[in-house]
């Protein structure tokens, strides 16, 4: 049983990878769609899907009931995976193959913060400031910082995935 949750699990986490691969590389081509918000709640909403599909197929493959527990680590193994994997190929893109790319895309955010808080009426001080605090970070692709984040998404999503598993839950009525 155990068994075949991983497994649906792993092969959704690695179809997950492969899509968030390929929007991460659509995104090196274009490194204006990185400063776009719709880019980043589409991949979002992405990662959301395959996490409740899994969960869903998950109990499909388990003759339709699922505990709260399963339908949860279905979710996450499969969103863990697939963040990794993309985290995986964002590192070898602005690290190693092009990391000139990744100074290209922090000015792009930088400039685009800046035009967004000046459309939302910031004080010049506010907007210097932060133009000041990005300048001084260090690369959005240093080792650490990636890590960080993959941390924090992992956070994030796994408190959607809490909720998830709450909805996706069914117990068989025979073995209470």
């Amino acid at each position: 049983m155990e068994k075949s949750i991983k497994s649906v699990a792993t092969n959704y986490g690695l179809y997950l990878g492969i899509v968030l691969s390929l929007l991460t590389l659509l995104g090196y081509v274009n490194l204006d769609l990185f400063t776009k918000w719709w880019f980043g709640i589409g991949m979002l909403i992405i990662i959301i899907i395959f996490g409740i599909i899994s969960s869903m197929k998950s109990r499909g493959a388990l003759n339709g009931f699922i505990s709260y527990k399963e339908a949860f680590t279905s979710y996450f193994i499969t969103v863990a995976l697939g963040l990794a994997i993309s985290t995986v190929v964002s590192i070898l893109i602005f690290n190693f193959i092009d990391p000139d790319a990744a100074v290209a895309l922090k000015e792009k955010i930088l400039d685009s913060t800046v035009e967004m808080m000046r459309n939302f009426g910031a004080p010049e001080e506010a907007i210097a400031e932060t133009v000041e605090k990005m300048e001084a970070d260090e690369s959005m692709f240093a080792m650490g910082k990636v890590l960080q984040s993959l941390a924090f998404q992992l956070i994030g999503y796994s408190l959607v995935g809490l909720i998830v598993a709450l909805v996706v839950k069914k117990n068989n009525p025979d073995e209470a």
